[in-house]
């Protein structure tokens, strides 16, 4: 009741602050300036019921940014980027601050007052200001009433930052629908949201029991009437050869913005231009027998109702500096570093005859190296094959296995590490990343594998680099062979593989020599999902056998050891 009667008892100064705002001052500084915080990401100390920080910043007068009842409260807003700040524009509900501060800085930490006053009288303020920063805020030290502080809109104008008037994305985490969606063995749960998640990894599909048919079509709900100008579909091979992209205000009247008879598949970035709340891409011709399925549907253009997305990893210093590295120095005997690395016990996949130790086949040499050791000794294990006339379950190897899992995970970077391969049939030695959420039990290959390096010891001329996602893994993993010059044997010395990874892709080298590159653009457009933007691990190993490599025979030598002199990450 005590809500009821303020909100009735506010009706006047609530009118008169809306028509405040209508009649707002246009911008008196320099003809440059314009409104950089509408649609920008905005939090706030607290929230009053569904009165959020958004609300303030989205250029609806008729929504707002309310808080809890006490002081100190504040609200602020992340502009994308540095911005020269000359206004400030403030539409206050009855409920606003006697004394607060406008305050800007560029990491959100460390704050420069640009306005401050103790006698604020509310209603809609246009407040001249000076200075220049990533996040604007402003921190209420007083309120006027008993309740909270609460905006109508917070507007931020100036020069710089990222403007709220820019395109941006607008479908992640909204909410999706679809003429059917699959959940089976071959698509768990692949439902529209999966399309909106900005996660390259999941998809959405069309059910394989209702929905192998045309039409079939995914649509999304931006939240609020949006003007589109760009979607980006990254297909998966059951892909649209005929489809629209139509808009609607209200989810049931739809409006072709774009329409073509002949899609490529992969993914296809559409310069549309369109009005509406509603996206949806309705397909009426399928490229193969199967459905429809999208691993990403992204809306851009400006206005909706956008949920901010997770930042982007940022790309290394240029010049990368040293983050993380193991030297192997210590004494002969000793362990790997337990602070850098852990054991990763039990057989290995890909039908590999080896069980991996907890680290007995891995020391130090006390000369900088660590020694991997293969050796042929039957052991125990549930997870080794098992012997049709005994019953038990052995191998008939060992080896050595360890990952920095657990204490080291790093997205983009140079990663370097200098090793020497043993030679012999069916051995198997790598050096490589996968994906950290491997770890949480998303299943491979959707985690993100990157190889580095693997030479099979039947072959030790040759070195292999690869890449495995959902769209090209195993044998369709792309990646290329190549040799050392004057086609030396990789098992007579050290040589030093590297991965430079970044936003854009991947460069391997061998000996600082370019070897095989990875464009993620090319990728997207001509095989699928590039699903490696996020962190990764580690891994060393020495396999034996596998269906690659095959078995070992008679002449492989055992023991076999893979040396590696440094792992070095710089970023």
């Amino acid at each position: 009741m005590p809500t009821l009667l303020r909100r009735f008892g506010l009706l006047f100064a609530v009118a008169a602050s809306l028509l405040a705002f209508i009649a707002l001052p246009a911008p008196s500084a320099q003809a440059a300036e314009v409104l950089l915080s509408q649609g920008r990401t905005a939090t706030a100390s607290s929230t009053e019921g569904v009165f959020g920080a958004r609300n303030a910043v989205d250029g609806d007068p008729g929504t707002r940014w309310s808080s809890a009842f006490a002081d100190p409260q504040w609200i602020q807003i992340d502009l994308g980027a540095r911005a020269d700040i000359s206004r400030i524009a403030l539409t206050w509900e009855a409920a606003y601050a006697t004394s607060f501060r406008i305050e800007v800085s560029d990491d959100a930490q460390a704050w420069t007052v640009l306005h401050q006053t103790a006698t604020g009288v509310g209603g809609a303020q246009s407040l001249p200001v000076s200075g220049a920063g990533r996040y604007v805020r402003m921190y209420g030290t007083q309120r006027a009433t008993g309740y909270g502080y609460s905006l109508w809109e917070f507007q931020v104008y100036g020069t710089g930052g990222s403007g709220g008037d820019t395109s941006r994305l607008l479908s992640y985490g909204r909410t999706g629908a679809a003429s059917s969606s699959q959940t089976d063995q071959n698509c768990w749960e692949c439902t529209p949201a999966r399309a909106f998640d900005r996660d390259p990894a999941s998809r959405w599909a069309t059910s394989s029991t209702t929905g192998w048919t045309d039409p079939g079509w995914i649509s999304v709900d931006l939240g609020a009437t949006a003007q589109i100008d760009k979607v980006v579909l990254q297909w998966d091979p059951a892909y649209a050869k005929s489809f629209q992209i139509q808009v609607s205000p209200n989810g049931a009247d739809w409006t072709p913005i774009y329409s073509t008879t002949s899609g490529t598949g992969f993914k296809q970035t559409l310069n549309v231009s369109g009005t509406g709340r509603y996206v949806r891409m309705y397909g009426t011709e399928r490229a193969t027998p199967y459905g429809y399925s999208l691993w990403e549907f992204q809306v851009y253009g400006t206005g909706g109702d956008p949920l901010p997305a997770p930042p982007l990893p940022s790309d290394p210093a240029n010049p990368p500096r040293l983050v993380w590295s193991d030297e192997f120095d210590g004494a002969a005997g000793g362990k790997p570093d337990p602070s850098k690395w852990r054991a990763d016990p039990g057989t290995g996949p890909n039908n590999e005859l080896e069980y991996y130790t907890d680290h007995r086949n891995a020391a130090l040499d006390g000369s900088g190296h660590l020694v991997m050791e293969a050796r042929k000794e039957v052991t125990a294990g549930s997870s080794c094959p098992r012997d049709p006339l005994s019953g038990s379950t052995t191998c008939q190897y060992t080896s050595a296995r360890m990952n920095t899992g657990a204490t080291f995970q790093f997205t983009y970077g140079r990663v370097e590490a200098r090793i020497k391969v043993p030679k012999g049939n069916g051995l198997w030695p790598a050096f490589w990343m996968m994906g950290a959420d491997f770890l949480t039990g998303r299943p491979w290959p959707y985690n993100g594998e990157v190889d580095i390096m693997e030479v099979l010891g039947k072959d030790v001329k040759t070195s292999y680099s690869t890449v495995h996602a959902p769209a090209y893994n195993g044998g369709g993993g792309i990646g290329a062979p190549y040799t050392l010059p004057g086609n030396a044997d990789f098992s007579d010395d050290f040589h030093t593989w590297a991965a430079d990874w970044n936003s854009k892709g991947i460069t391997y080298s061998l000996d600082g020599r370019t070897v095989f590159s990875l464009d993620k653009d090319q990728v997207e457009r001509t095989r699928g999902p590039w699903i490696f933007d996020h962190p990764h691990y580690m891994i060393l190993n020495l396999a034996v056998g596998g269906d690659w490599p095959a078995p070992p025979d008679a002449g492989t030598p055992f023991p076999s050891r893979m040396l590696v002199d440094y792992v070095r990450i710089f970023r």
